[in-house]
């Protein structure tokens, strides 16, 4: 089984999505840390954007492992690498390539295979499984996803501003939704839960009855 939860940054998708693969005993994919991932490796060894050859050939062999509890670099874990500021602020626009947005998607969908998954990201329902047994689009406002985002920040040290936090979550979100390539988008077939005025345990119930009603 399937299950799709995609949405614009800060509307909680990878705490809710972690937390109901926990529940059902799923495998928890959490896409925006594969494209960090693939960032990271890149910048790390030295691949240019514009170099499309190097770009396929380098994607060919990476060492990149995946796995419930980690993310592997040749043979290196690298979740704490990842979520600094200069491959955060890179991500996006990698994330763009078309070449990397191939073999993410690829990648994404042999993790898939003989699993039950719980997979979170912007174009999971859309793009990389159109077929999902279910689908579910988080949203809130960017002041709310701004708020959340500065105090995450925030507890792990981190000298940030609010305001400057929302404008950088209303930012993302033009990107991601405005991008040629696998756009932002609720899927029409999508069950919407606006978390603005919730908390995440309420969201998490909402979404294990919907499964929960099919079994």
């Amino acid at each position: 089984m399937i299950i799709a939860i995609d949405g614009p940054a800060g509307a909680g998708k990878s705490t809710v999505a972690k937390k109901i693969s926990e529940i059902l005993g799923y495998l928890f994919i959490d896409t925006g840390a594969i494209y960090r991932a693939i960032t990271y490796s890149l910048i790390k060894d030295g691949i240019e954007l514009d170099d499309r050859e190097a770009l396929e050939t380098y994607l060919k062999s990476i060492d990149l492992v995946y796995t419930s509890e980690h993310i592997y670099f040749q043979g290196t874990v690298i979740d704490n690498e990842i979520r600094e500021n200069n491959i955060s602020s890179k991500t996006s626009d990698y994330s763009k390539n078309p070449v990397i947005r191939s073999f993410a998607t690829n990648f994404q969908r042999k993790l898939a295979e003989n699993n039950n998954v719980v997979m979170e990201g912007r174009d999971i329902g859309t793009v990389v499984f159109p077929n999902a047994d279910f689908k579910f689009f988080l949203n809130a406002s960017h002041e709310v996803r701004g708020r959340r985002r500065y105090q995450e920040l925030k507890n792990s040290g981190k000298d940030v501003s609010l305001s400057e936090t929302i404008e950088a979550i209303r930012t993302r979100d033009k990107n991601d939704s405005n991008r040629e390539l696998a756009p932002l988008k609720k899927a029409a077939d999508a069950v919407e839960i606006d978390t603005s005025n919730i908390g995440i345990d309420q969201v998490i119930d909402t979404i294990i009855e919907y499964v929960r009603m099919e079994d």
